[in-house]
């Protein structure tokens, strides 16, 4: 009996969680990005081509010290900026096939960066995942509007990294741009009669 009743209380903790789990989705749905399914955990892994060129542009040190660690050990090649600035000339300059951009960085922000990387030919095609400590539905919402395409909070597990990823690899495992309204030029200024509600 003491076996069935901690079964029922392990099975019925499971129950919220994934009501849960559907709630938050349901509450991403307007942003297009979308929590990874746990499930993920459970089958093999896969990863983008030996030699994907992946761009991490952070202010902190560890944070590119942990992205450079995880993604070398699955044969990614890793390219590295301390500020915007510099990320946009790599980004322009190297072509990577991926970028993380964080958002808050000093001198230009991720958002201005995600700008310009998507007004220019060279770099407008690069898929781009924006990562932040603060995972607000509005930072969401700026960033998918303006080219994102998907969003990570810190701090992060090596199985949100490689899940992230796999998302935007299309059938020859070369990361994409994954969000289809993000096809679209970037989204210009609101006409003079109508207020601007951006809030970054």
């Amino acid at each position: 009996m003491g076996i069935f009743d901690q079964l029922r209380s392990i099975l019925g903790k499971s129950e919220p969680s994934a009501a849960n789990a559907n709630a938050n989705a349901n509450a991403n749905a307007d942003t297009d990005i979308t929590p990874i399914p746990l499930e993920r955990r459970c089958r093999p892994r896969v990863n983008a081509r030996e030699g994907t060129r992946v761009l991490v542009i952070d202010d902190s040190p560890t944070i590119v010290a942990v992205f450079r660690k995880i993604l070398r050990t699955a044969g990614y090649v890793t390219l590295e900026a301390m500020d915007a600035e510099r990320g946009v000339e790599i980004a322009r300059s190297d072509r990577p096939d991926l970028i993380f951009l964080d958002i808050v960085l000093p001198g230009m922000n991720g958002f201005a960066a995600l700008r310009h990387l998507r007004r220019d030919p060279q770099t407008r095609d690069i898929p781009i995942i924006m990562i932040s400590g603060n995972e607000q539905a509005t930072e969401q919402f700026f960033g998918t509007r303006i080219g994102a395409d998907d969003f990570m909070k810190k701090p992060f597990s090596r199985f949100e990294i490689f899940a992230r990823i796999e998302r935007l690899l299309d059938e020859n495992l070369i990361p994409r741009r994954a969000l289809p309204n993000l096809e679209a030029p970037p989204v210009a200024a609101p006409p003079a009669n109508v207020p601007h509600q951006q809030s970054a």
